[in-house]
């Protein structure tokens, strides 16, 4: 029941109330792209002819084969729930299904990063270079990352940077994520309190450590 509200939660938050039209005149092959999605900001590059190759993490695939299901816009549901599974494409799809109902900014990147960009045309290459089922990590290879590494030649993420910094002094792994959770049940068992203020932080920090593995 729990799940099937938080699920809801997503879906009523992310929902589009229409699409935006968006003037393909205004992109160049080779741009980096970028819409605010929930929770997080998620970046494609622009391969001219309405098409844009983005990173993006999609729990379908793990319970379908079906590829024109699999083609179909991939919504925030299944974006979140692919991120926790680890299970992420490079696909190409139009702009307004990149951009699902945001406006988009074009190469704001480029303000940011010391690192000037490569031509256009090389930029779109790299990014079609990777088109099919990556490794995906939420912290250490995400949406951001293959972009940057696209346009700028350093696969590096500002969103996670501070964040990484911090979670690089923890050993962060699967095992680590397992024994936490191991500790927190006995712990609960141990003393006779298992409530919402006992339950919550167990599974917070095993879950954060999992993202980050």
């Amino acid at each position: 029941m729990f799940l099937y509200q938080l699920l809801n939660f997503f879906y009523v938050a992310s929902k589009k109330e229409e699409d935006l039209k968006h003037d393909l005149s205004l992109y160049k092959r080779g741009d980096l792209l970028e819409v605010p999605r929930t929770l997080f900001t998620h970046f494609g590059i622009y391969l001219g002819d309405n098409r844009v190759a983005h990173l993006i993490p999609d729990i379908l695939p793990v319970f379908s084969k079906n590829k024109s299901a699999i083609g179909t816009l991939v919504t925030n549901n299944r974006l979140l729930l692919g991120a926790i599974a680890k299970v992420a494409s490079v696909r190409v799809d139009s702009v307004a299904d990149f951009a699902y109902g945001s406006e988009i900014l074009i190469n704001h990147m480029d303000q940011v990063c010391s690192q000037p960009p490569l031509d256009g045309e090389e930029v779109a290459r790299r990014a079609e270079k990777f088109l099919g089922s990556v490794t995906y990590s939420l912290l250490w290879y995400n949406c951001e990352h293959y972009v940057m590494y696209c346009r700028y030649g350093m696969a590096i993420s500002y969103q996670t940077y501070q964040f990484c910094t911090t979670v690089r002094k923890v050993v962060c792994c699967r095992m680590s994520a397992y024994l936490t959770a191991l500790c927190g049940v006995g712990a609960m068992l141990y003393v006779g309190s298992v409530t919402p203020l006992t339950v919550l932080p167990t599974l917070l920090i095993s879950f954060t450590i999992w993202m980050a593995a």
